[in-house]
């Protein structure tokens, strides 16, 4: 990692939809109607990563229901869609959170996210993700987009702020 990274004070991590939490793959329905794959792995950790006080938010270049849905699903409030550029979101989502960037993490896979993982305080690229983007990212997980790979960054990210053993407790019972 360049970076100097105090995981500590992430406290906004910023996804990525399609190729980070789906596997990329639309499925279109005879009615126009489209279907997404979220895993549920993710999901979770991203209930584990509010539970430790932090919070999410999706910044996607598509418009799409099942995302809105999983989105709601997931109790992640910042929601952006349809973001052609998506450093003007990210810069106006930190500044009306009060927000520096160092204390974002950004999960992305594709070309267009590039920026954000240069900007952001721990860049991501999902295993998948275009070489390009792993090039400039501060750590690449194992796991695919749409595979674990959203859950496995939000484990290292607790992990390494000591904030995932607390949210453990709950499981040793």
């Amino acid at each position: 990692m360049a970076k100097n990274i105090d995981f500590k004070q992430i406290q906004l991590l910023i996804l990525d939809v399609d190729g980070v939490l789906t596997d990329g793959g639309i499925i279109i329905h005879a009615d126009g109607s489209e279907s997404k794959r979220f895993s549920v792995y993710d999901g979770h950790r991203i209930r584990m990563w509010h539970r430790a006080g932090r919070t999410s938010a999706i910044i996607s270049g598509r418009k799409s229901n099942p995302t809105r849905i999983r989105a709601e699903q997931l109790q992640i409030p910042h929601v952006f869609e349809g973001c052609l550029k998506k450093m003007p979101v990210f810069e106006s989502l930190l500044n009306d959170l009060n927000l520096q960037p160092e204390q974002t993490a950004y999960v992305g896979d594709d070309l267009m996210d590039i920026p954000l993982v240069r900007r952001a305080g721990f860049g991501v690229a999902v295993a998948n993700a275009a070489e390009e983007l792993k090039e400039c990212a501060d750590w690449i997980t194992t796991m695919s987009g749409g595979h674990g790979a959203v859950g496995q960054a939000v484990e290292y990210i607790l992990k390494q702020a000591g904030a995932w053993e607390p949210l453990m407790e709950r499981y040793r019972v």
